[in-house]
């Protein structure tokens, strides 16, 4: 059986809170992948700051600033 992840990536797993590689992965909760186990490390991060991005386009887009 061949597998559809990527090799040498790493995510975030949402349901353990650990940084997990290709090998590790299993099911859908989980953020990147990431290039490197430091930035898997930080997703919750650059996910909480990409979010508060687009919320202030959003706004800017509807005039609310």
């Amino acid at each position: 059986m061949t597998s559809h992840v990527p090799e040498g990536k790493f995510w975030f797993c949402l349901d353990h809170h650990r940084v997990e590689t290709a090998e590790e992965i299993h099911g859908s909760n989980k953020l990147g992948p990431y290039p490197t186990e430091e930035a898997a490390a930080h997703a919750l991060e650059t996910h909480a700051e990409r979010e508060r991005a687009y919320d202030a386009e959003d706004a800017a887009w509807n005039g609310e600033s």
